[in-house]
């Protein structure tokens, strides 16, 4: 979904099924997975890449259909790193089927050529949408449309990343604590009303066993402080971190803008 002009880029932007909890659960050839590419950017060229994305706002939309949301760090860690969030209904066969076109549309190629020159490096992982998206009805990134009443000034998202202890078990056992913490964090008092948790992933190609969660804070970094603090409330949900931390190996937290 290709936001308006109040941000950056403008750019779209219970229980665990009993067969989750084996690590037969990873993606085959159909089954929808996200495609998360991080595009580390020269400091100098910046600017110049927002303002090619910007321009080419509907080209983008038009060219890449998959493409959900395009984000750039304000802390957190390494800055000048673009991340897109791509959606694949179709899993691997309509990814590769995107691709392929990708290189006959004139489109892409424009946009390819107006941003290639301040690319210094590009990554590209899979992720699997955890089954609990569903389950607690939360927007997904299978949505088109925009998370949330739409764009507004000053949102901003944040990237939890997990990366856990191999074994494969361990993912599933993430999943089944999360699940069980997260209604008393989503319910907790004083949660500020425009936070919301818009995905959970966790990873198919890439680095193994990590865990995404992707929040968004319509309110800026106020509304994430404010929900923060009431999440410290909700007794269930420290309980499930406590036995979380021992399956993470590392554990960051990002704060992005649209």
């Amino acid at each position: 979904k290709i936001a308006p002009a109040q941000s950056r880029l403008r750019v779209a932007a219970m229980s665990l099924p009993v067969g989750l909890l084996r690590r037969g659960f990873a993606s085959r050839g159909g089954s929808p997975l996200v495609e998360l590419r991080e595009l580390e950017l020269k400091p100098r060229r910046v600017p110049e890449f927002v303002a090619a994305t910007t321009e080419r706002a509907e080209a983008m939309r038009g060219a890449l259909p998959a493409l959900r949301l395009v984000t750039l760090p304000a802390a957190g860690g390494a800055l000048n790193v673009a991340a897109q969030f791509r959606a694949f209904p179709g899993g691997h066969t309509e990814r590769d089927a995107a691709r392929a076109s990708e290189a006959g549309d004139v489109r892409w190629r424009e946009l390819h050529e107006a941003t290639v020159a301040g690319v210094r490096r590009e990554t590209s992982s899979l992720f699997v949408e955890a089954p609990l998206v569903g389950d607690f009805k939360l927007h997904g990134l299978f949505d088109a449309a925009h998370p949330g009443t739409g764009p507004t000034p000053g949102c901003i998202y944040e990237l939890r990343r997990y990366q856990l202890r191999l074994g494969y078990d361990v993912v599933p056992r993430f999943l089944e604590l999360f699940s069980a913490g997260l209604p008393s964090k989503l319910g907790a008092l004083g949660t500020d009303p425009t936070t919301s948790l818009v995905s959970l992933l966790y990873s198919d190609v890439g680095s193994l066993n990590e865990v995404i969660e992707l929040w968004r804070h319509g309110g800026g970094t106020s509304a994430m402080e404010a929900s923060r603090v009431a999440a410290r409330s909700a007794a269930e949900w420290r309980g499930a971190v406590a036995e979380i931390a021992q399956l993470a190996v590392r554990f960051e937290t990002a704060i992005h803008e649209p």
